[in-house]
């Protein structure tokens, strides 16, 4: 299923070509659209240091028992869930532009109530709302950014929405170090508020203006954010105001891109990365580590660090490769991580630890601190995997490969099966690790890691340096 490629042996850094627009307007209204997952990236991490926290606080404070813990952890993921439901309806409906703004309402609402909490039920119904608007900003954000951009950047500006994530992620990091729970989700009420006021100046899309017969309007934010129409390819109309019909799925144009979209995201759960972020302090714990939060931080960094490096080079490698490529680190690190801990079962005497600021020659000549320097290679492989492909381009894919009068529909279907699929993994994750042992969930991860290269290399396309719609005919066989 993948078409020919005529720029594959093209220079990864080869400059735009001068005829591309190059309109600086569009990098700012993506950066105002990113805003938003940086939003959800935050709502994300804010658990792994806000549970301890929680859970060394003495009565009467409020306090999370083990049991309340899991669900704080995991309920984000069922109000993402709803969300991405929402998102599909909304984003047709209202528009992209307009979902942005209104999904900064139950971000700021949610952190208010996590600030304001007196009990754990106002805990968990501000974790939920925070979800619902994670559910949103990771449908819209993806869709507004890909049709705002020129093909020559739809790769550079559509990987941003990960990067953004995992900036989110590490900001929650490293703010608790310094911030307590509450303060830390006065911080979250940033990044959501920002988007609010910048999104205010931004257009609509083209695109969109173009489904409700605005034709000057849409070409003036094409102005706006191109700096001509250099480039533009019309989309068809027509079929945008028939609706989604269940007999659609019989046409390949929507049904070979829904089965990639679906499993993409599936896949991207199975790999095990949000268990991995979400409790990244408990498996540093496991692996027998002094400083689990300077661990958790070192994960967020190289996320961050290789997110941005797949983005720059996201338009001349493709996304085929990259994701086949990102497999392929998954499924060596997850398996050498398994291995640790099965090599470490059955040693209870262990009590190394390794320091991620003592350097290893310092530590005593031990077979136990090697095996835990391979916990920390393993984890910081499988991360800088992940960020260079599984990362971001399923959600770069899904924002591509639909067409315009699907599109809410099947971005929304997609979404919530990511954030489903997320919520099972995020809460049987511990269950999974005392059933089959850690070893044995790793591995496990590992055998998802080796069907996912599988799939990509039997049935993604390459969409690189093509427009939407030549994306659109290339699945309906024309």
């Amino acid at each position: 299923m993948t078409p020919e490629d005529p720029e594959e042996t093209l220079p990864l850094l080869r400059p735009l070509a001068a005829s591309v627009p190059r309109g600086r307007r569009v990098f700012l209204a993506a950066f105002a659209a990113a805003l938003g997952p940086l939003s959800f990236g935050f709502a994300l991490g804010y658990s792994s240091p806000a549970i301890p926290s929680l859970q060394r606080t003495a009565p009467p404070a409020l306090r999370l028992g083990d049991d309340a813990a899991s669900w704080f952890g995991a309920i984000v993921t069922l109000g993402a869930a709803a969300g991405g439901v929402l998102g599909g309806w909304l984003v047709d409906r209202a528009g992209r532009k307009l979902s942005l703004l209104l999904c900064t309402v139950p971000f700021v609402t949610g952190f208010a109530v996590i600030t304001a909490a007196r009990n754990v039920w106002m805990l968990l119904g501000g974790r939920l709302l925070t979800g619902l608007a994670c559910g949103v900003a990771s449908l819209v954000a993806p869709v507004y950014i890909s049709e705002i951009a020129y093909p020559a950047i739809r790769g550079l500006l559509g990987s941003c929405v990960q990067l953004m994530v995992v900036t989110g992620i590490l900001l929650a990091y490293v703010a608790g170090w310094v911030l307590e729970w509450r303060w830390l989700a006065v911080l979250g009420c940033v990044p959501p508020t920002l988007m609010l006021l910048l999104m205010c100046f931004m257009p609509e899309t083209p695109r969109f203006l173009l489904t409700q017969h605005q034709h000057q309007e849409a070409m003036a934010a094409l102005r706006f954010l191109w700096g001509s129409e250099e480039g533009w390819e019309e989309p068809p109309v027509g079929a945008e105001h028939q609706g989604f019909q269940l007999a659609l799925l019989r046409r390949p144009g929507v049904y070979k891109p829904l089965v990639i979209g679906i499993s993409l995201m599936a896949f991207q759960q199975l790999s095990g990365v949000n268990a991995i972020m979400f409790y990244a302090k408990t498996i540093f714990e496991e692996a027998k580590f002094k400083d689990s939060s300077l661990a958790s931080v070192t994960v967020g960094v190289i996320q961050v660090l290789f997110t941005a490096v797949a983005a720059l080079i996201m338009d001349r490698a493709g996304r085929r490769l990259l994701l086949a490529l990102s497999g392929v680190v998954m499924v060596f690190s997850m398996s050498a991580f398994g291995t640790y801990f099965k090599l470490t079962q059955s040693g209870p005497s262990n009590s190394s630890h390794v320091s991620l600021l003592v350097p290893i020659s310092a530590e005593p000549v031990d077979v136990h601190v090697g095996l835990a320097w391979l916990a920390v290679g393993s984890m910081c492989l499988f991360i800088a995997g992940f960020a260079m492909g599984w990362g971001p381009i399923p959600w770069l894919l899904m924002s591509e490969i639909f067409p315009l009068h699907v599109k809410g529909v099947a971005t929304g279907v997609c979404v919530l099966t990511n954030w489903f699929m997320a919520f099972l993994v995020t809460k049987t994750f511990s269950s999974v690790m005392e059933i089959l042992k850690p070893y044995g969930a790793f591995w496990l991860t590992a055998a998802f890691c080796i069907l996912s290269v599988l799939f990509t290399l039997t049935f993604v396309p390459e969409t690189k340096g093509r427009t939407l719609e030549q994306i659109t005919a290339y699945f309906e066989g024309r």
